[in-house]
């Protein structure tokens, strides 16, 4: 007799395992596919980003600490790599120097520059090209600072005298020497397998004319390089040290160029040019330019999103960088407390920008110039005319109120004696129009408002008065003008038959005339009342 129960027990268990096994292989489908749905396929399309800054010469915020600061930048470079891992931090050249620090003095050698690469490495700085002024400091310093570097630095027109020859710069990292680069090829991924390169060529304008430097022609160097990456990268980037007319006359030459990271001018620019974007930041890192780059590898094509950030008190102090920068900042006020400075101390409260450019107070007088003109003509009362040279002036900013003695003393970091001498009048006016001839460079020189040249007659006047030839006027100039060492006027030495006298210099530390530097304070303050 069949089992009717035991019948029906096994066929609903049989059933049972039937469902079981289905929904089980249910389940498991739906797991794979949820598995493979998150799976996410190149999508051909890239993105980052380039955090710009450029002409930057202080490592710590100016104006009272509301401007700028390495330990700032480093903040912004942080924020826009945890959006996106593709994050790069460049420079356009000019932080080596003009630098107050580049005067004084740690471990028994001059810092040269050495203040600001331990700042940007710990800043996160990527890439860096030469601005001029990285040639201000003799070949074997700036050797020391590129080997000291973490950041790879890009150099397509700019190399060092080799005899009659010349070559690459090199940088030396653990006991391997490598050639600079003259381009460079940065290859990128993201997180669903989309690969691309991004070339970079960097541009330096032929200024500084060390003799340890050789320029090679700026646009047959971009043409060169850009021919040699177009065809391996997906986008090629310019970084460069030059005019913006010439940024300009770049993106006409090069149309296939996605950007120009530009620096030399001190004030923000922008410019399109045709499809090429043109970008340059505030000096000493008061602003950031921040470039978003979308890659499309299917469509060939390069999107770039622009946005410049004032880098200000809305941007938080990266603690590890500021660490770098405390530590040179101490380094520094010892200096300048044993010359009898206080760094922090005010002394203009009021009025208008100061404008210490060197774009302009080479060719022409600014409110700052005319300002040392008078700070100098009042240490020294019995002088007659004041005259300084334009290239003692470094500061290539412009200053804010309030002022402190820190601003004066990185806007002429050399310092020097103001000297009282005697000359002839004929031996005056040829150092004046020698000055005048000097336009462009440091040996323009700034002179009193009381002497005129006509511009018809070509003669010069001292308060109305033409200047007598055989006259002997007193003369206030800073003690290097005394040297001869200034751009054709080797001439101007004591030695000169037409000084007939030249007064001891000013030593004691409370004379103004001792440290030039003291005399703009001094005379500063005295505006305040």
């Amino acid at each position: 007799m069949i089992n009717i129960f035991s019948f029906y027990h096994k066929k609903i268990t049989h059933q049972i395992s039937i469902l079981l096994m289905g929904c089980i292989g249910l389940f498991l489908v739906s797991c794979t596919a949820t598995k493979t749905s998150t799976i996410t396929k190149d999508d051909g399309v890239l993105d980052f980003t380039i955090v710009q800054v450029n002409d930057v010469y202080e490592i710590a915020p100016l104006d009272d600490g509301k401007w700028g600061g390495m330990a700032r930048v480093a903040t912004l470079k942080k924020e826009y790599k945890a959006q996106n891992p593709n994050t790069f931090l460049i420079i356009a050249g000019d932080f080596l120097s003009p630098s107050v620090y580049n005067s004084l003095k740690y471990e028994g050698q001059r810092i040269r520059g050495k203040q600001m690469v331990e700042s940007m490495n710990a800043a996160g700085m990527d890439f860096a090209i030469f601005g001029n002024h990285e040639f201000d400091i003799k070949q074997y310093e700036l050797e020391s600072r590129i080997n000291e570097s973490n950041f790879t630095w890009i150099s397509s027109n700019t190399f060092q005298r080799d005899g009659d020859h010349y070559v690459p710069f090199t940088q030396t990292k653990d006991g391997q020497t490598e050639p600079l680069p003259e381009n460079y090829i940065l290859h990128l991924k993201d997180k669903d397998g989309t690969e691309v390169n991004v070339g970079f060529i960097g541009i330096t304008i032929p200024f500084n004319k060390a003799p340890y430097v050789v320029y090679t022609d700026v646009f047959k160097a971009a043409e060169k390089n850009y021919a040699a990456l177009k065809d391996k990268c997906d986008a090629v980037i310019a970084i460069t040290h030059q005019a913006m007319e010439d940024d300009i006359k770049l993106a006409k030459l090069i149309p296939g160029l996605t950007c120009i990271i530009g620096g030399h001018e001190h004030e923000r620019h922008f410019a399109k040019i045709g499809n090429v974007y043109i970008t340059k930041a505030d000096a000493n890192a008061k602003s950031a330019y921040i470039l978003h780059f979308e890659i499309n590898k299917k469509t060939k094509q390069v999107k770039v999103k622009d946005k410049i950030i004032d880098v200000n008190e809305t941007v938080p102090i990266d603690s590890a960088t500021n660490v770098v920068v405390q530590k040179w900042t101490d380094i520094g006020n010892k200096n300048y407390a044993s010359l009898g400075f206080d760094a922090a101390k005010i002394c203009l409260t009021k009025g208008e920008p100061l404008d210490g450019r060197e774009a302009y107070i080479r060719s022409t007088q600014t409110n700052f110039t005319k300002l040392i003109v008078k700070a100098i003509e009042k240490a020294s009362p019995e002088a007659e005319v004041a005259i300084v040279n334009s290239g003692s002036i470094r500061v290539d900013d412009i200053l804010h109120m309030p002022v402190t003695e820190y601003d004066v003393i990185r806007s002429l970091p050399f310092g020097g004696s103001i000297l009282e001498v005697e000359m002839k009048g004929k031996l005056l006016t040829k150092v004046l129009d020698i000055g005048i001839t000097n336009r462009g460079s440091g040996g323009f020189l700034q002179y009193s408002e009381a002497m005129v040249k006509d511009s018809t007659s070509h003669t010069w006047s001292l308060d109305g008065e033409a200047i007598d030839p055989e006259r002997v006027y007193r003369v206030a100039i800073t003690d290097f003008l005394l040297t001869g060492g200034e751009s054709n006027l080797g001439f101007l030495t004591k030695d000169n038959p037409d000084i007939v006298k030249v007064f001891p210099e000013y030593t004691d530390k409370d004379d103004p005339r001792s440290d030039i530097r003291k005399a703009i304070i001094r005379y500063m303050e005295s505006l305040n009342k």
